[in-house]
């Protein structure tokens, strides 16, 4: 006989309060699986996996209404979920795993101990304050930058804005489908529109031969540097950020014919 909680029980054993519960209940995200004649939720194996998805999404600052679109997907695939969920915080322990070093020696030097840090090292794991232009000179050559920056002069402000928009527009596509496999067709789909719009970025600054391999490239930038997945608003995504690299790393190695 499957194992049921009362609304209490599943508060303490996920650690969280009876008013998140109810609150999720009045909102559809996690229905009671049933309840009891005298109206008690009652969750099962299902709610609590359920709220096991809803609590990785809110961990990697998802809203509400974005996680309630993902599990409800009929395509959502909880395996691949939770590995892309793996993947993300995986990326935000390295980052963190370096700031905690960081401030182990800061405390060490600050105490007069034996690690004494750098002026380089104070900073280490701390988004790196360069401007794109001076980090893509220093990955691509100074000439690269330049030919794609005159590919860019070349647009009227209404053509650039409008590159602006799809680049939007190819974010939104995607949070919609990332319950799926990053080699999913229809992730594919989008993340082959995006090449072509980084294509337009590079123009003829990047040869073609080489354009997959630069894109795979900027695949990893996007969860080495949280940069690359910010919102307007400053935020950063790290589910996101996996997803894309995944799904551009995919693309690089099976390009669309």
């Amino acid at each position: 006989m499957e194992k049921t909680y009362t609304v209490k029980q599943l508060a303490a054993l996920a650690g969280v309060s009876v008013r998140t519960l109810h609150h999720y209940d009045a909102c559809g995200l996690l229905k009671p699986g049933k309840r009891t004649p005298a109206g008690y939720r009652v969750y099962g194996a299902y709610e609590l996996y359920r709220l096991q998805q809803i609590m990785f999404y809110k961990e990697l600052d998802l809203s509400l209404e974005n996680i309630a679109a993902l599990l409800d997907d009929p395509g959502f695939e909880p395996a691949a979920a939770l590995e892309e969920h793996k993947k993300a915080l995986q990326a935000r322990r390295k980052r963190i795993s370096v700031l905690i070093k960081t401030i182990d020696k800061t405390l060490s030097t600050l105490k007069g101990g034996p690690v004494m840090l750098t002026d380089k090292e104070l900073y280490e794991g701390f988004p790196e304050g360069n401007t794109y232009r001076e980090e893509a000179v220093a990955k691509w050559g100074r000439q690269a930058v330049e030919n794609s920056e005159n590919n860019l002069r070349k647009m009227d402000k209404a053509a650039f804005l409008k590159l602006k928009d799809e680049f939007v527009n190819i974010r939104t596509a995607l949070q919609e489908v990332m319950h799926l496999p990053p080699s999913h067709p229809k992730v594919q789909k989008v993340i082959h529109t995006h090449f072509e719009l980084i294509r337009r970025f590079w123009g003829n600054a990047v040869p073609e031969e080489e354009r997959l391999a630069a894109y795979k490239g900027l695949a990893q930038l996007y969860v080495d540097d949280e940069r690359y997945t910010q919102t307007p608003d400053g935020k950063t995504d790290p589910a996101y950020a996996a997803f894309i690299s995944e799904g551009m790393k995919w693309y690089a190695a099976h390009p669309a014919k």
